[in-house]
């Protein structure tokens, strides 16, 4: 058999095995207001703050790629031991995606202490930040547990790069046992957020000649070169990922493909390459289509990899362990 198969039939054997502890109804009964509270604080957040449910997406996406759906994104360095958070690929990591997760679970203390996880936090907040802003809702198994270690050197082997070839980001997918089209769907979250300059710079700059990528729409290109004249200096300086609906979660992200309205070089190549055209073409006619895909792959992902049992722990802040700090 197929080295390959071998590794992503592993994956899903694993998968189905941690989700069989795992159950829809988990706090019924430890702490039956859990859904409530989260949604109830992530709407406030999300009002005053747009760009939460990008953040909080983002972070769901950096926390499952690497060890697994196990919050140890949110775990904060310390002088004795550094954490995923230090990684190159997640200094970018919004600081009000942070702070939304850590007023919930403050909520989630204050009601019922020590019984929700802050792994089944960050998969229900995704889920609900993605429902709130015009996407899919989808059912999820909790019940995950919370790491109790977090790397600074692996998210910057694991996570996608912006400039990862197609045949990179398919067998970085693929390792995580995710198909094409999962890796199609997945990336569809794009079409809420920003990216820092310096992310699509070459783009703009780079290209051919020195001038703009010709796969890029010239006066897209136009615009985003004024955006980011100074962006060396201002490393803060980003745009929307979605040019045309940034703040909604649809299928505009594939339209704009389409159009040359891609911004990340990954994000227009998913429309040249024959392997993920097809897709991009289908989600960008049929948002049901793109929906369905998108809620069934980012449901897998929210079980890539969790903790059980031993293996984890329900720590009483989401930026610490229950034990204190571990080198």
């Amino acid at each position: 058999m197929d080295t390959h198969l071998v590794v992503v039939l592993a994956l899903l054997a694993a998968a189905a095995a941690a989700e069989a502890k795992m159950s829809a109804d988990y706090y019924s009964k430890t702490c039956p207001r859990a859904d409530r509270i989260i949604a109830d604080v992530l709407a406030q957040k999300q009002i005053s703050n747009p760009t939460t449910a990008a953040g909080v997406l983002r972070l769901f996406f950096h926390d499952c790629f690497v060890g697994g759906c196990d919050a140890s994104v949110l775990v904060a360095s310390t002088a004795a031991a550094r954490s995923e958070r230090d990684a190159d690929v997640n200094l970018s990591l919004p600081g009000d995606a942070f702070d939304a997760l850590a007023r919930a679970k403050a909520a989630l203390e204050v009601e019922c202490p020590g019984v929700v996880s802050c792994a089944d936090l960050l998969a229900v907040a995704a889920r609900d930040l993605v429902t709130m802003t015009g996407g899919p809702y989808y059912p999820l198994r909790l019940g995950r547990k919370d790491g109790l270690s977090s790397s600074p050197s692996a998210p910057d082997a694991e996570i996608p790069h912006a400039n990862l070839t197609v045949s990179r980001l398919v067998a970085v997918f693929a390792a995580k046992g995710f198909t094409v089209q999962d890796l199609v769907a997945l990336s569809g979250a794009h079409t809420l957020g920003f990216s820092h300059c310096k992310e699509f710079a070459a783009r703009i700059y780079g290209g051919g000649g020195g001038g703009a990528d010709p796969t890029m729409n010239p006066a897209l290109a136009k615009r985003l070169q004024e955006a980011c004249r100074d962006y060396r200096r201002g490393p803060t300086i980003a745009a929307f990922n979605d040019v045309m609906t940034p703040g909604r979660f649809d299928n505009m992200y594939f339209v704009n493909l389409r159009r040359g309205l891609g911004l990340l070089a990954t994000d227009q190549e998913l429309y040249g390459d024959a392997r993920t055209r097809p897709h991009v073409e289908r989600y960008a006619a049929n948002e049901t289509a793109f929906f369905a895909d998108f809620a069934r792959a980012a449901r897998r992902l929210s079980h890539h990899g969790v903790k059980n049992g031993a293996n984890g722990e329900v720590r009483r802040r989401c930026d610490a362990y229950n034990g204190g700090p571990r080198g």
